[in-house]
């Protein structure tokens, strides 16, 4: 069975995390969902007002809190200690790439704490650092409207770069936009459609490109060879990291890639307390809560599979 590896230590609601190995070690950037707060307001609020936790490992293993990517002027810093009682503004799921030069952050931004799902537009919000503790806001992509989250980032065969995000509004599918530069977007079309999902990434592992995506039940895993058209690995129903897979009565979410050498590791998340039947009407602090885990990624006979270290 896997082992936990981070719990946030302010709100115990780490989600969606994203891990780079930099030259001073391993970085974590996460979702800090304000799972235990005593007053997160109503409905659905819990999930949003939350700012990206940072921590940090020598190893990829043990990882030790480090603070929060609080808004300045310029764009984002990293602060010590618990975010701010109360925020206007929601953060998630950050993915961070390397393009030869810097780093460049691509951000899920909310105005406000929305205490419903539907009708608050969102936005993907690229920044820049040289560091990995401040970050330059250059400003929102133009992509194909404004229920845009979870971005994914590559540069694939052809040469391009490619930005994959969940679009809330084409009934939670994965579209993509292109880019010869990281400067210019252009929006393209639907990359993966069929059964809901969100939380995109995307990599090369075994001569072929491979997205996971998250279904809600377990993780989807679809495969390509020019990562641009992709095909879903066995049926309709198979995923890895479903039921019975991780601890608890639920399964992996959200998760992204590292490659560390020759190996890839996969961290995500999952809900370890929850509930076997939740009750949707009176979710339970145990409910929210979150932990952290990785498994190793290989190719086994042409198939994506995951593998638990010892």
């Amino acid at each position: 069975m896997l082992t936990e590896l981070y719990r946030d230590p302010v709100y115990d609601g780490a989600t969606d995390p994203l891990v780079v190995i930099a030259p001073d070690g391993w970085w974590m950037f996460y979702t800090q969902r304000r799972a235990t707060h005593p007053d997160p307001g109503p409905g659905v609020a819990w999930v949003h007002g939350s700012r990206i936790g940072v921590a940090r490992s020598d190893d990829g293993v043990a990882w030790s809190y480090e603070g929060t990517l609080e808004p300045d002027a310029a764009g984002l810093r990293l602060e010590p200690g618990p975010p701010p009682a109360a925020t206007d503004r929601t953060h998630w799921a950050p993915e961070v790439i390397h393009d030869g030069h810097r780093w460049r952050m691509y951000l899920t931004e909310i105005d406000g704490l929305p205490d419903r799902w539907p009708g608050f537009a969102r936005t993907i919000v690229e920044y820049r650092s040289d560091e990995l503790r401040a970050w330059t806001r250059r400003g929102t992509l133009p992509l194909a409207g404004d229920r845009a989250i979870d971005a994914a980032v590559a540069r694939t065969p052809d040469g391009a770069w490619r930005l994959w995000y969940k679009d809330e509004a084409a009934g939670s599918s994965t579209a993509v936009a292109v880019s010869d530069d990281l400067e210019t977007w252009r929006a393209g079309s639907t990359a993966i459609g069929g059964r809901g999902h969100e939380g995109p990434d995307v990599f090369e592992l075994g001569g072929r490109w491979w997205m996971i995506v998250d279904e809600w039940r377990g993780m989807a895993v679809h495969t390509s060879d020019d990562a641009v058209t992709w095909r879903r690995q066995g049926d309709a129903d198979a995923v890895i990291l479903g039921p019975g897979d991780v601890p608890g009565p639920g399964f992996g979410h959200h998760g992204a890639s590292v490659r560390e050498g020759d190996r890839l590791w996969y961290y995500f998340f999952g809900h370890p307390a929850k509930a076997a039947v939740p009750d949707p009407d009176h979710e339970s602090i145990d409910d929210r809560r979150c932990a952290v885990y990785r498994v190793e990624l290989v190719v086994e006979e042409g198939m994506l599979c995951t593998r638990t270290e010892p």
